[in-house]
């Protein structure tokens, strides 16, 4: 143990470092001191909003047989997505989480009509049911079965109208199809309509699983963002967000790569007209349409925080973490070390932005 000791401190001497993944474990445990509940600013009681959180429904789940279990993710806090509400509440309350808005991740984009309306008639029952439990403590977005736009118009507003959820967790395309495509319109028309947030989550790119093979799990360490970069940026190119100047669009992970790249797309059209559409004229620069859209704040670091709110405003910007899946454990202690933000600034993403792009009271 000496010899490996005094071979380990040589060898960091000489700028040779080196860390197993139980040392990476323990320092990512580590991290900054948890701030529990409740959450103050200047002496005043902040609630405070996590947008992006996630749970399964065994019920759902059953109706796929013996495939239910694959659509489970291969990461810690699988079981912890089945709730148990007093632990998840212990969970929020360390985090300093007041209310969670929950969704899941479309896993019945691909199937037939029947069984996908089976699966989002059971999740977003299961979803009111549990809100209405514990309504200062959970929201959330609804499930859509958005292979079938009629179908999904329905199920968004008897979600929205009469089971009190707040929008609906989309993925970043439909089994390839893109949300600009015009066959999804009467959603997104409808989502205007009543007022409904619709929130981006990635799903990485199939087609890319033999360049993302090996290690750092990059088919989510870098597919998820991208994959939330091209919904947004079509979205934006393809004239989707003019048609639908209302829309409440929140995407995932900080928006993806977008805002810290977004004036490439002004250059876009004029360095190769040959790859745009004359035809579709955009009321602004490509750039300036993120600060119409909201980003979870799931960047990692203060620095990161203060980057992204440069970029798109901190009216723009809500608390994310992906519980129980242990991305971000500590949110709100990101947004305290954040030195650039206002003590309002500060407020507004912790909750107060959240609890009015959902319609929400604050506290």
């Amino acid at each position: 143990m000496t010899t490996r000791r005094n071979f380990l401190k040589g060898a960091a001497a000489s700028g040779i470092a080196f860390c197993s993944c139980g040392l990476l474990d323990a320092a990512h445990a580590q991290g900054p001191t948890p701030r529990h509940l409740p959450v103050m600013v200047k002496g005043k009681r902040i609630k405070t909003i996590d947008v992006h959180a996630h749970c399964y429904f065994r019920e759902s789940l059953n109706l796929l047989g013996a495939e239910g279990d694959k659509v489970l993710p291969p990461v810690k806090g699988v079981p912890e997505h089945f709730i148990v509400i007093e632990k998840r509440l212990k969970e929020m309350d360390a985090m300093g989480i007041d209310m969670e808005v929950l969704s899941i991740n479309p896993f019945w984009y691909g199937r037939e009509r029947d069984l996908a309306a089976q699966i989002v008639k059971v999740q977003n029952e299961k979803f009111a049911e549990l809100c209405a439990s514990k309504p200062d403590r959970f929201a959330a977005f609804a499930s859509l079965s958005l292979q079938f736009p009629d179908l999904a118009v329905q199920q968004l507003e008897d979600a929205v109208k009469k089971q009190g959820l707040r929008g609906a967790a989309i993925g970043s395309n439909v089994m390839g199809e893109d949300f600009s495509d015009p066959k999804f319109h009467p959603v997104w028309a409808k989502a205007e309509q009543l007022g409904a947030v619709l929130f981006i989550h990635p799903q990485s790119q199939p087609e890319m699983a033999k360049r993302y093979k090996g290690n750092g799990w990059l088919s989510n360490t870098i597919g998820n963002p991208l994959d939330t970069t091209i919904a947004l940026q079509h979205l934006i190119f393809e004239g989707t967000l003019d048609r639908f100047p209302k829309l409440k669009v929140l995407a995932a992970h900080g928006g993806g790569y977008l805002p810290s790249y977004a004036m490439r797309s002004d250059h876009a059209c004029f360095v190769s007209p040959q790859n745009c559409n004359a035809e579709i004229k955009l009321k602004k620069k490509p750039s300036e349409y993120i600060n119409q859209l909201y980003f979870d704040a799931m960047v990692f670091s203060p620095e990161g925080l203060r980057h992204l709110v440069a970029q798109v405003g901190a009216s723009q910007i809500m608390l994310g973490t992906d519980h129980p899946i242990p991305w971000e454990e500590h949110p709100v202690d990101h947004v305290f070390a954040t030195d650039s933000l206002s003590d309002a600034q500060k407020i507004a993403i912790l909750g107060g932005n959240a609890a009015r792009l959902l319609e929400m009271k604050q506290v």
